[in-house]
């Protein structure tokens, strides 16, 4: 048992983050009138109608599709739209389709490990205590009994996941789930019947179109000029209410890119591909047009290099980012610091909080003279069942409530813009370990240190390739040289090492200037410097007496 308790998991290698792979802007389209927006409904709803029938077909076909059902579909849709709206909807579709499996797949493994855990727990005598590697067993009988149902309910729910999965049968809401689950609860949801309405049918518009490289400014199916006219070719059966030639509507709004208008303006004009997506935000009672593209893959710093200047750990929590600076020795520098958010309220509240705080991340990054940001490689897919936390139901909301995926997403796309490389470690033990080896030697009178600013430490020396722990390989008990100095510390010739301390002399005798003292001698036998350690004091010997 013991030997048990002192394994370890294997920790992962840092390695520097990608890049990010494509960029999406978004404006207001403004003082449309009346007759744009019934327009925008029309097709909308028609194209989305499309949409609706495409999925269905694919979610029918299962693992029987291919190539010619996918030629197929596409010229179906071609007769009641066109070609490039046909293709963009059995792209989304495909899309669409391969994310409910990819979510099938994580559903199936979920289960997996809820049933293991109640079967270990199951098997153990009531009231068993666990131990930190494992649960142990349950209080009492009843919730051993109740337990027992659900594991049965598991494994029914198992067997059908997977017969769904070999049969590549998904199960898609055009419009979200959660929508949908709302229209039969719209009390507790705060919603009328009209406005759940104007919500669904918002969500299952289709308005979008892919790029074109080649093409007129990017796009033919919706076009917006340099001057930020937009324009949009409408489907076969709708080509009646066009304002423009050739099948084409064209809005009296106009947009204009404050964020990234010059790169997407530099698209446009080389004629190179931008996708366009129109909605409405039925709160707002708002349309915007977003715009967006790929951009090639972008060839990350070596890790060496991201590692020249020093680095910033990160430590994610609930509601705050704990930084601290550290050197490239790994020796922290200045104080820690903290950048509040708020995770409450609606989802864009929550993306705005975010990113308040990654920007005022990654100025004071800037402003530290450090190119890079280590920051834990954070999953807790399979970490926030109530099978592994039972009764913890707080902990569970606290886990799930950290913005892990986003904030992946954010962090690497605005360090980009900045010029900061991100690292990503392994997020094994960096509470604990630096907790236990660098929160008590950082706390001073003035400098209060918590374990979340601990673990901030633990996370940079991770990045930069050092231990957690401060020193390793100490000297023998009997203060001896034989070992020679500690293996992880600066080199003698490097800046901002830390720094060794003074023989205890020295010490004693700074001590006395600041505090005023006066040594005092006595006559002894030896005529060599003694060292009082356990009064403090400093003492010298006279001269013998020989005459």
């Amino acid at each position: 048992m013991a030997d048990k308790k002192k394994q370890l998991r294997t920790i992962e290698a840092p390695f520097v983050a990608l890049g990010p792979s494509g960029v999406a802007i978004r404006d207001r389209l403004k003082h449309l009138t009346p007759e744009d927006e019934k327009v925008l409904r029309l097709v909308g709803e028609h194209q989305g109608r499309l949409a609706s029938l495409d999925l269905k077909a694919r979610c029918e076909a299962g693992h029987e599709h291919d190539n010619d059902a996918w030629a197929a579909r596409k010229r179906d849709l071609t007769e009641q739209s066109s070609s490039r709206i046909a293709g963009t909807i059995t792209k989304a579709t495909h899309d669409q389709y391969g994310l409910a499996r990819r979510c099938l797949l994580a559903h199936i493994q979920n289960l997996e490990a809820g049933i293991k855990t109640l079967r270990h727990r199951l098997s153990l005598p009531i009231g068993e205590k666990g131990t930190k590697r494992a649960p142990g067993g349950y209080r009492s009988k009843g919730e051993w009994f109740h337990k027992s149902r659900r594991l049965a309910t598991l494994e029914h729910r198992l067997d059908v996941t997977r017969d769904n999965w070999k049969t590549g049968r998904v199960r898609v809401v055009r419009g979200g789930r959660r929508l949908l689950k709302n229209r039969h609860n719209l009390q507790a949801a705060q919603l009328t019947e009209p406005q759940w309405r104007q919500r669904w049918e918002a969500e299952r518009r289709f308005l979008a179109a892919d790029g074109e490289s080649g093409k007129r400014f990017g796009n033919e199916t919706i076009r917006v000029t340099p001057n930020g006219e937009v324009s949009i070719k409408l489907p076969a059966p709708l080509a009646h209410v066009a304002n423009s030639r050739h099948g084409r509507y064209v809005l009296a709004s106009t947009v204009r890119f404050a964020h990234r208008g010059e790169e997407w303006g530099d698209r446009i004009e080389a004629n190179r591909a931008v996708a366009y997506r129109i909605h409405l935000n039925v709160e707002r009672g708002r349309w915007y047009l977003t715009a967006s593209w790929t951009r090639p893959v972008v060839q990350t710093i070596p890790l060496e290099a991201a590692r020249a200047e020093g680095m910033v750990g990160v430590d994610t929590n609930a509601d705050h980012f704990a930084a601290y600076r550290l050197d490239r020795h790994g020796n922290p520098m200045g104080d820690p610091r903290r950048f509040h958010y708020d995770l409450s309220g609606t989802a864009d509240h929550r993306d705005a909080q975010i990113r308040h705080a990654l920007t005022q991340l990654l100025y004071w990054t800037k402003q530290a003279g450090a190119n890079a940001v280590g920051i834990e490689n954070l999953d807790f897919d399979a970490e926030k069942t109530r099978e592994k936390h039972g009764r913890k139901k707080r902990f569970r909301q606290l886990i799930s409530g950290m913005p892990t995926g986003r904030l992946k997403a954010r962090i690497v796309s605005m360090a980009a813009e900045h010029g900061i490389a991100i690292v990503a470690v392994d997020s094994a033990y960096t509470s604990m370990w630096g907790d236990q080896h660098w929160r008590k030697p950082l706390t001073s009178e003035t400098r209060k240190m918590t374990r979340h600013d601990a673990a901030s430490v633990a996370i940079g020396r991770r990045a930069l390739g050092h231990p957690i722990r401060r020193r390793t390989a100490p000297p023998h008990a009997d203060q001896s040289d034989r070992r020679g100095h500690r293996t992880v510390q600066a080199d003698r010739g490097g800046r901002e090492r830390e720094e060794t301390r003074p023989p205890v002399t020295e010490r004693a005798h700074d001590a006395r200037r600041r505090t005023g003292t006066t040594r005092t001698r006595r006559t002894s036998a030896s005529n060599t410097v003694r060292d009082t350690r356990s009064s403090g004091t400093w003492v010298q010997d006279s001269l013998l007496n020989t005459v």
